[in-house]
């Protein structure tokens, strides 16, 4: 799992973002000079006794603005923290499936692996990646996992043949489908 893609920036650095926006030390030329605008027309607003209820409401929308923000901020932390533990939990599904769960591209090689799949190879799953699947089974097994990605044959087949047979090593079967994310394919190694 890709833990950086799940970090939150701390608040300090979005204040420090929103306030470069601001003084304009960021993209948003101007905004500094505007916001200093609204500011002192909010300053002059409320030094006229005609205007200063204009400028308190103003100043009460303001501060009902920043509450939503505030809610809106905390309602997407608790999203987010329930997302993490929801992909936790599907990882851990995945993870521990009675199959050997694979991410192939057309040439075999493995992109991703499940915990059992990688057992089934006898590697380690971080070690799994950028491996030929197909480099662990005999010369005809090989060619029936090629054959499955090309489309040529049914979408299962088996038993494959390890290419150094171990009592540890269950006979398989294969089965492939087309990766729904649109890159390669998902094989599947089932013991017989």
């Amino acid at each position: 799992m890709d833990n950086h893609l799940l970090e939150t920036p701390p608040p300090s650095d979005l204040r420090s973002r929103a306030a470069g926006r601001l003084t304009g030390a960021q993209e948003l030329a101007g905004v500094a000079t505007r916001a200093g605008n609204a500011l002192a027309a909010l300053h002059a607003l409320a030094m006229s006794p005609t205007t200063a209820a204009d400028a308190l409401a103003l100043l009460h929308e303001l501060q009902v603005h920043q509450v939503e923000l505030d809610l809106q901020a905390e309602e997407l932390r608790d999203s987010r923290a329930e997302l993490e533990a929801e992909l936790r939990r599907q990882v851990e599904l995945h993870d521990f499936q009675p199959a050997g769960c694979f991410s192939v591209d057309a040439q075999l090689v493995i992109r991703e692996a499940n915990l059992r799949g990688a057992n089934m190879l006898g590697v380690a799953q971080d070690a799994a990646q950028g491996l030929g699947l197909n480099s662990f089974f005999g010369a005809d097994s090989a060619q029936a996992l090629r054959d499955l990605i090309a489309g040529t044959v049914e979408q299962a087949c088996g038993p494959l043949t390890w290419r150094q047979a171990a009592a540890a090593r269950p006979a398989v079967r294969a089965a492939v489908a087309p990766d729904p994310s649109g890159s390669g394919f998902l094989v599947t190694l089932m013991s017989i």
